[in-house]
This record gives structure tokens, C-alpha cells and sequence, in this order.
């Protein structure tokens, strides 16, 4: 991190899970709690932050502007124009201004942003547990400064990756953060296949998670692509063979590319529905 982010006064519009989860990421790498700031529109979860991380908590947003050089927009996406509607004016080029609101597009940002220096970002939910993919946006594509803000702010809580527009932003966005909701989806079928074969919930929620988290970890550490490690494990003519034969002749691919095109539709209507 770089050493001047700690100086910095870093300002939490809005305090749910993944504002709790920035917030815990920040502190474990260094940054004062003295220097983090939250607003939030009722108290109880303002209440349980600074018990356990000892920050700021303020009662009004143009206070939280004021008081802060970098402001996190982490409010619910359906919320985040009508909170900044009345503030609006208080943002300038000095500020650094960052949203992680869903469907709320750079162009539309801008317009209530004043002129000052933004990005957007879309932390996956495994970043609460420091695994997750950031994606974000720049409205200055040449911004060096603001690039090193975004990295050093999210770093703590995944990987991060700098898209190039909004499309982009937006094939990240439900490849990583709905698709973590499809890996759900599909969990919850293979672990109730594992209990109609007699093992216990408890059981079965084990052997579902431990494949999943051991597929993925091999896929990590191997030299190989995904689909030649799945080669080395499937015997022509043998147990996984059929299984994948059948999968691909009910067709799960073009199921999952058509769940991901819904969910681009509905963005795509959220952006709409939000200006």
C-alpha cells in the first residue's frame, strides 16, 4: 500500500456488508481508524462499526464530504442518486469518489459528481472474505493517481482488474458477482443429489463445498487450461465421460449463456431505470 493512503481520510457513504468489508480490509492493512469515516441512514449498523473497528461515524453526508478526500458511494443502487441529489455541489476535482453500486453507469454519475475524479468498482461477495475479483472503471483513462487509490483500496479484498468501458464493466460484473450466485445454484443441486443418496445435510454440504473448492484450487495451481485438466480425469468411455455426455447433450452450456444474458438484460434496465 502505498504510504500516502494512510494519510489519506476515507469516507463510507453508506455501511453495509461490503462497506464493512472494505472497512476491515483498510484497517488490517494499515490505514488509521482515526481516517475512516461512515454515514449511514439508520444508526444500528454505524453503532456496530465503530465498536469494532474504532472509526468515525458522522450524521450527515455533506459532513462525511467535507471531513474526507476519498468517498466511497455503498449504498443500494435504487438509493444512491436520491442521496446524492442534495449533495451534489459539494464534490469538486479534489475529491476522489468511488461507487460500488450496481447499474448506476459513469455517464449518469457525472452528473452529479461535480468534476470530481471517479471510479466505479464491483467487488464480488467473496471479497468479504478476501478472495474476491474488483473490477473498476476509470472516468479519466489516463489518471495514474486515481488507478494506485482504486488498487490500494481493494487490494485487501481480491484481485483486482481495470476494465476498459462500460461493457466490460458490465461482462465482469455478472461473471464474477452474479456468477457467484450461479455457483450457488449449482452447488445446491449437487448437494441435494448427495443427500437423496443417504448421507446427512452436513455431510453432503462438505463433499459439495470440498469439490468445488478442491476443483478450483487445482485449476489455480496447475500449468494446464481447465479443459485439459478435465481431460485427465475422464476415462474415454468411462464413468465421467457419460456424465459430461449427458450434460452437454441437455445442453448446460447454452443454459448458463442464456442465464448470463438475462442477467445483462436486467442491467442493462437497471441503467435504464436509474438516471
Amino acid at each position: 500500500m502505498n504510504p500516502l493512503m494512510k494519510t489519506q481520510k476515507i469516507g463510507f457513504l453508506g455501511a453495509g456488508n461490503m462497506a464493512n468489508a472494505m472497512i476491515r480490509g483498510l484497517v488490517d492493512g494499515g490505514i488509521p481508524s482515526k481516517n475512516i469515516f461512515a454515514t449511514n441512514r439508520s444508526d444500528g449498523k454505524l453503532i456496530k462499526l465503530k465498536e469494532h473497528y474504532k472509526i468515525n461515524t458522522l450524521q450527515n453526508n455533506e459532513e462525511l464530504i467535507d471531513s474526507c478526500d476519498i468517498i466511497i458511494l455503498a449504498v443500494k443502487p435504487q438509493d444512491l442518486l436520491g442521496a446524492l441529489e442534495p449533495i451534489g455541489r459539494a464534490f469538486d476535482e479534489t475529491k476522489i469518489v468511488i461507487s460500488i453500486a450496481a447499474g448506476v453507469q459513469m455517464e449518469v454519475l457525472e452528473k452529479y459528481l461535480n468534476n470530481a475524479r471517479l471510479a466505479r468498482a464491483m467487488p464480488n461477495t467473496p471479497a468479504l472474505i478476501g478472495r474476491g475479483v474488483i473490477g473498476y472503471l476509470l472516468n479519466d483513462y489516463d489518471d495514474q493517481a486515481l488507478e494506485s487509490t482504486v488498487e490500494d483500496l481493494f487490494s485487501a479484498l481480491g484481485r483486482t482488474i481495470r476494465v476498459s468501458d462500460e461493457d466490460q464493466f458490465e461482462s465482469l460484473m455478472i461473471s464474477c458477482s452474479s456468477g457467484t450466485g450461479f455457483v450457488f445454484e449449482m452447488m445446491m443441486y449437487w448437494q441435494d443429489w448427495i443427500e437423496e443418496h443417504g448421507f446427512s445435510p452436513e455431510e453432503a454440504r462438505m463433499m459439495t463445498i470440498e469439490t468445488f473448492v478442491g476443483a478450483s484450487l487445482l485449476a489455480a495451481q496447475a500449468k494446464e487450461g481447465v479443459e485439459e485438466l478435465q481431460a485427465r480425469v475422464t476415462s474415454k468411455k468411462g464413468i465421467t465421460a457419460a456424465g459430461l455426455q449427458s450434460m452437454r447433450e441437455l445442453e448446460i452450456e447454452r443454459a448458463l449463456r442464456i442465464s448470463f444474458e438475462k442477467a445483462a438484460m436486467r442491467n442493462k434496465e437497471m441503467a435504464r431505470e436509474i438516471k
